[in-house]
């Protein structure tokens, strides 16, 4: 089985490529859903989130704003969190390897994939990209957001041009929707043929 990371900075698009590609049949973990999962009511993390950050949960699990507060522009309170979350989501992604492993290949979607050095475990790196207008109209449409919050969390990750640098395949989401799946669907046999699928 070959093992394919998905990445893309906030706002290109990246969730909804992932869904197309779980429609054409291509099994795909998503690391966010998975620490929404492990966060959510009655989550596995909530008694060592609130443990660290006490009064981050409840019984709809994390209050993502209070929590956000506590680790948001702090790197030991982020590192703190993050030893807690990303040995989980190793766990569970894992299980989904061995649960899949009869495929010729799957994909991991993983948001900050070159942040954290995933790459280098992969067969290849799928970039999901667009201009950097539609990025931005699509980030600050979004609830909460704020043009000062959206910096913040660009400059926390690779700038979009070096990912486009370092991928080994790119679907634009700058275009119709269309255009996008057919991408993707262009690139599933692609990758299928490369690995005998």
């Amino acid at each position: 089985m070959k093992i394919y990371g998905l990445t893309g900075s906030i706002g290109m698009g990246k969730s909804a490529v992932a869904a197309m590609f779980a429609r054409e049949g291509v099994p795909v973990f998503d690391a966010d859903a998975e620490v929404h999962h492990l966060q959510g009511p009655g989550g596995a993390l909530l008694p060592a989130i609130e443990a660290r950050f006490p009064g981050t949960t409840g019984p709809k699990g994390v209050d993502r704003a209070k929590l956000g507060a506590a680790v948001f522009g702090h790197p030991h309170e982020r590192k703190a969190l993050e030893a807690i979350v990303h040995p989980a989501v190793r766990d569970a992604r894992s299980r989904f390897l061995r649960r899949h492993r009869s495929r010729k290949f799957v994909l991991l979607d993983i948001p900050l994939l070159f942040e954290t050095g995933g790459q280098k475990r992969l067969a290849g790196v799928i970039v999901v990209s667009a201009p950097a207008w539609k990025q931005r109209k699509r980030v600050l449409a979004r609830p909460g957001m704020t043009v000062a919050k959206f910096r913040q969390i660009l400059h926390l990750q690779t700038p979009d041009a070096e990912k486009r640098r370092r991928a080994d395949h790119l679907i634009q989401t700058g275009t119709t929707f269309a255009e996008t799946r057919a991408q993707v669907r262009r690139l599933v046999a692609c990758l299928g043929r490369k690995t005998g699928r």
